[in-house]
């Protein structure tokens, strides 16, 4: 057994706004416990504790230091990460995003490469540009406080020139960055939807090797279990497409989008996706 086994873990999540409700953190506390092999801690950042489960630790959301970008994409709140402190929380951590579903054990992403490594998912959209997604990433608390210094500095001006907090940090850590395996951390509706025509007759499947799948954008875990796109109701595939000729129950405007957004319910994501 070696000495980071015997390590309590520190995972992370943050929770502002409306968007998720508290029931997103109770079920990433759920799957978390369910998935990881070691001791651990869920810290959640946020500014509603209200709902909550008893064992996730709450916190304050960290301070960003200056107003938030206006205009831009990109969720640079989160950049209040890398500040030099945060909660009182010491050593590695690992961020997960509030909408992702864990599917597989967690301690590989405690163990894979060195303790100070920051180590992303690999941008699956854009996947020549060796850029990072900070849908789960690890990171060693305080080591890259310039991050944040820098961007409040300037942070309307890194925002517009990065236009995603993710692709900033890919790009700012000085001694670079590492991405997990490939099979690690999936998307779900680049890698487990099935085809624009497939899915209207199979339900989305968990890629070979996943241990997270990640809900960026639409939809989101919730109406991969209905069985619907985000914003809309569950209807059948006959009925989906019969609505791609009226305009007012179209998912999305154009026809080529309403056509793409249908997905049949999900049953492993209801399965997995639990307190």
């Amino acid at each position: 057994m070696g000495h980071r086994d015997l390590i309590k873990r520190n995972i992370i999540c943050f929770k502002w706004g409306t968007k998720y409700p508290p029931r997103y953190v109770n079920r990433l506390y759920g799957m978390i416990s369910r998935r990881i092999s070691s001791p651990f801690d869920l810290h959640c950042f946020t500014d509603d504790r209200k709902g909550i489960r008893s064992e996730v630790t709450c916190h304050d959301l960290p301070d960003l230091g200056v107003d938030h970008p206006r205009n831009v994409p990109g969720m640079w709140r989160k950049t209040a990460i890398w500040g030099p402190e945060l909660g009182g929380i010491t050593g590695t951590a690992l961020f997960v995003d509030l909408d992702s579903v864990i599917v597989g054990n967690l301690d590989a992403f405690f163990e894979y490469g060195d303790e100070d490594d920051v180590v992303l998912a690999r941008n699956w959209l854009k996947p020549f540009q060796k850029l990072g997604q900070t849908t789960l990433f690890r990171f060693k608390i305080g080591a890259q406080p310039y991050l944040l210094e820098d961007f409040q500095q300037a942070p309307q001006a890194i925002a517009e020139q990065y236009q995603f907090e993710q692709h900033y940090v890919t790009q700012a850590v000085r001694s670079g960055v590492k991405f997990w395996p490939s099979p690690w951390v999936r998307h779900y509706r680049v890698h487990c939807l099935p085809g624009y025509i497939r899915r209207y007759f199979q339900a989305a499947k968990i890629p070979r090797g996943a241990r997270i799948i990640a809900f960026p954008g639409e939809p989101n875990p919730e109406d991969a279990v209905r069985g619907c796109w985000t914003g809309a109701e569950p209807v059948t595939a006959r009925e989906h497409l019969a609505n791609l000729f009226d305009k007012e129950k179209r998912v999305h405007g154009s026809i080529r989008g309403h056509f793409c957004c249908f997905q049949r319910p999900c049953p492993w994501v209801a399965e997995y996706w639990q307190e």
